[in-house]
This record gives C-alpha cells, structure tokens and sequence, in this order.
C-alpha cells in the first residue's frame, strides 16, 4: 500500500511513541509533531479507514499489522540514517532532521546498500 509521506510521519510517530509508552493517545501525537488536535483528528480518521491504525473504546491508537509494517520499516530508515550522518561527522540534531527528509524518498535498492554498507563497520 503506497501512503503520502505525512501519513509515513503519522506512523511513524505512533510506532514511537508505542516504543516508549504503554498506550498512545491522539493528545501524544499532538504533542510530538507539534500539530493541532483537528490536524491530527483528520488524518487518523483517514489512516483508520484506510487500515492503518485502530482506535479501541479508551482513545488509544493501535497500529495494524500494515500500519506497523510501515512504520517499523521508516524506524529502521529514520534510525540507520541518522547514525550513518553522526559517524560521518554530523551533528546528531541535524543527522535527525536530515535523515527524516530522506527516509521517505529513498529507494529500498539504496536503503538495502546502506545497511549492507552499515553492517561491515559494525
């Protein structure tokens, strides 16, 4: 399933917080992309219906197993990249914000010969 890049930012965020804490309200996800609760409202709306994420009785958001597949994947991206940037030379708030402009537009041909890359220096 091809998703835009602001719902692969959506995911992503909720497969973190998920990493962090037990349960993720759309307050959470407010507060870690610093957007509006009607901003975020909307686009879980739409990741609802497209699959994506589940919504129980007490508001917490659950990824799917696509939502998470997803997600778990720009993790790995967001994650490879940023530490490549910081062995490199960059600082680790630049190799963040850069790798999370990146992740998203590169090919998995690419992204599979930076982990190869990766993994001889590890």
């Amino acid at each position: 399933m091809a998703v835009s890049e602001a719902i692969e930012n959506y995911l992503e965020t909720i497969y973190i917080l998920s990493l962090r804490q037990n349960e993720v309200h759309a307050v959470d996800v407010c507060a870690y992309l610093s957007y509006s609760r009607p901003t975020v409202s909307i686009v879980l709306r739409q990741m609802r219906e497209s699959g994506l994420v589940t919504v129980d009785d007490m508001n917490h958001i659950h990824l799917t197993p696509e939502g998470e597949r997803i997600a778990a994947g720009l993790y790995e991206r967001h994650t490879l990249i940023s530490e490549l940037f910081v062995s490199l030379g960059v600082s680790r708030e630049i190799a963040v914000r850069d790798a999370c402009k990146i992740e998203h537009d590169l090919s998995e041909e690419t992204f599979e010969a930076i982990k190869r890359h990766a993994a001889k220096y590890r």
